[in-house]
Parts: C-alpha cells; sequence; structure tokens
C-alpha cells in the first residue's frame, strides 16, 4: 500500500496516510480535526546509493563520496 502526503483544508495540518488502491476516498479523515476535506499534496521521493566510494560519483571527481551529485 502506497503512503501519500495529504493537506486539511481546515485546519492546515499536513500528514501521511497509507491509503489502499482500492480505498474508498470518501472515508479519509484530518487525523487532528477529523475533517474530511483533505487535499493530496505533491511529494517527491529521492534515492541514494549506499556506495560512497569515488566510483559511485556522478561527476567522477568526488574524493569523499558525499558531495551533491552522490546523493
Amino acid at each position: 500500500m502506497p503512503i501519500f502526503s495529504y493537506n486539511c483544508q481546515k485546519c492546515n495540518n499536513e500528514f501521511e496516510l497509507l491509503v489502499g488502491v482500492t480505498a474508498d476516498k470518501a472515508d479519509l479523515e484530518c487525523p487532528k480535526c477529523k475533517s474530511k476535506s483533505i487535499k493530496k499534496a505533491t511529494s517527491s521521493f529521492s534515492v541514494r546509493n549506499a556506495n560512497t566510494n569515488d566510483s559511485s560519483c556522478a561527476t567522477g571527481t568526488c574524493s569523499t563520496g558525499k558531495c551533491p551529485t552522490c546523493f
């Protein structure tokens, strides 16, 4: 089941919910104020290579493996 980010239109609470693909959207509510007036937020994700040697650096010039292009 995917995790989605939401914003409550009533209390401005930002929260995440684990939502099943077939879940009824009418049942979703803000955990803080219980309002059903929520809007799915735009979210992003990132991927980080756990290997920190120079060969993993996108530019090939990093000596620490911790430059912005390695993340």
